[in-house]
Order: C-alpha cells, then sequence, then structure tokens
C-alpha cells in the first residue's frame, strides 16, 4: 500500500482485529484518514467491525491505481480483475469503442480509459445503483473519455443499436459464482453485495454464456472479447468463445489468481 499515515490508535486497530479484519493496522490508518470528525470515525470502525465493506465504509475502492467511487450495496472491484484491464489494455488504442458489460462500478471502464485513452467507453449493468454509482465514476475521467455513457438493462439489450458491429473492446466481469457456492463467500460479498452481481447460475457460467454467444454480433472486425472467470471454468468458457465464431485464448496470472479468456473476432481479410 502506498499510502503513508502516521500509526493508528491501538483500540481502533484492536476493535478491528477483535472483528476478525485481517489488515486491521492498514485499515485502521484508512479509517483515521478518511474521518472528519472523532463521531465520524467511530462510527465508520463500528460499521466496518459489524462486518461491512471496508470501500463501502470508506466510500471508495483502489484500483488499478484509480481511486473510484463504491457505494453501499455496490459491487467492490476485485484486485484480481487488474489482470484483466491489463489485457486489454494490452489490445485496446486510443479511439477504440470500448463496451464494459455487467460493468458494476464501472471500474473496468474507467482503468481502461485512464490507462490507453481517450476512448468511446459505454458501460451496462442491470443494478439501478450499480448505473448511479458508474454514472459518478466515468463522469470523473474528463480527457479520457469521448462519448459513450452509462445504461441500466440486461446486458446487449441496454447498449445502443448503432455499436453494433463496430466494438473494438468488450470488457465483461459477469458474475460467475455458481448459485450453491454463495453461501460460501466472506460475509463482506454475500451479505453486503448485491447477489445478481455474484450469482452466475447452476454452473456459474449463465451470464457468461450469454455473454460470450452474442459478442460476435457487436465487436468490429478484429475487435476483441475479454471475459473474467475462474481457473475451474476457463476450459468451459474458452470452448464457449470457440463456439461463437471468435478465435479464444486463455491467460491466468497466477500472483492475482486471475483468469482472463480473450475472443477475438476475425478481420474482414481473415
Amino acid at each position: 500500500m502506498s499510502l503513508s499515515f502516521s500509526p493508528a490508535p491501538p483500540p481502533i486497530v484492536a476493535r478491528l482485529r477483535a472483528a476478525g479484519c485481517v489488515f486491521a493496522e492498514d485499515e485502521a490508518r484508512l479509517l483515521v484518514s478518511a474521518a472528519r470528525t472523532p463521531a465520524e470515525l467511530d462510527d465508520m470502525v463500528d460499521r466496518r467491525a459489524r462486518g461491512l465493506p471496508l470501500e463501502h465504509v470508506l466510500g471508495w475502492a483502489e484500483f488499478c491505481g484509480l481511486r473510484l467511487a463504491v457505494d453501499p450495496g455496490v459491487f467492490v472491484p476485485r484486485p484480481r480483475s487488474e489482470f484483466l484491464v491489463r489485457q486489454a489494455a494490452a489490445l485496446a488504442r486510443p479511439g477504440a469503442v470500448v463496451v464494459d458489460l455487467c460493468c458494476g462500478s464501472g471500474a473496468l471502464g474507467a482503468a481502461l480509459a485512464a490507462a490507453v485513452g481517450p476512448v468511446e467507453l459505454h458501460a451496462v449493468d442491470v443494478d439501478p445503483a450499480a448505473v448511479r454509482c458508474a454514472r459518478r465514476n466515468l463522469a470523473a475521467t474528463a480527457g479520457r473519455v469521448m462519448g459513450g455513457g452509462v445504461y441500466e438493462g440486461d446486458l446487449y439489450e441496454a447498449l445502443p443499436a448503432d455499436l453494433r458491429g463496430r466494438v473494438d473492446v468488450l470488457l465483461a466481469s459477469p458474475p460467475y459464482v455458481p448459485t450453491g457456492a454463495i453461501g460460501l463467500l466472506p460475509p463482506e460479498a454475500r451479505v453486503h453485495e448485491p447477489q445478481v452481481a455474484l450469482d452466475g447460475g447452476a454452473d456459474g457460467l449463465d451470464i457468461v454464456r450469454r455473454v460470450v454467444d452474442e459478442a460476435d454480433a457487436w465487436l468490429a472486425p478484429g475487435g476483441h472479447l475479454l471475459v473474467e472467470t475462474s481457473e475451474g471454468q476457463a476450459r468451459a468458457t474458452t470452448d464457449a468463445v470457440s463456439r461463437a465464431g471468435l478465435t479464444a485464448r486463455l491467460t491466468y496470472d497466477e500472483e492475482l489468481d486471475a483468469t482472463t479468456v480473450i475472443g477475438t473476432r476475425p478481420s474482414r481479410a481473415g
């Protein structure tokens, strides 16, 4: 963590550690730096000790070097998703048309715009709270985004029709937790994040398959689809991408335990 603060008060560290916070000292420093009054600090520590995600207590998450707003009830961007952004940044160019499906807070699109912008950025989520949050984050990307918008709706149905066939980079970190495994997630996710952002159906791939199956119609020739999934679901996701008519390849980052499947639409020249 690059931030530097004075030592956190021991009583706060002790409260957080007793609540099961593994990084109690770091979290205490962040809370102390964010609170404007002692009363606000006490309230923030209490909410964190009761299990609210740290990012919801602070109101922001650090992602790809950016500080992004994360409202209560909105999915918190995971560090593993930074790998997907790095993969996308290697493929995107300034001026690219980018779509971020299942955008949550808009973290993926905002980070990609920061890395390669300016881009034309369109983001979609079915959750109204996520859409409001993403609009705030993408509005803060002045100079990195040249058009686009954030839309509320179900995947491609929410996108402007004139995007069909001209998307250069299509990002998706869809829900991919199998329904039966939701109860095994940490309480921070299971209790405080929307189920619609976690539940991927019986095998975890219901939304992934829908994203993949329709991608070819939206991608420009030579355009790329990047889908985050788990290591255990990588083969099935790669097979789905190939069946959809895209050239598939699998990428993995051991340090982040991150898996991204990339599908490329053939160019007109073949």
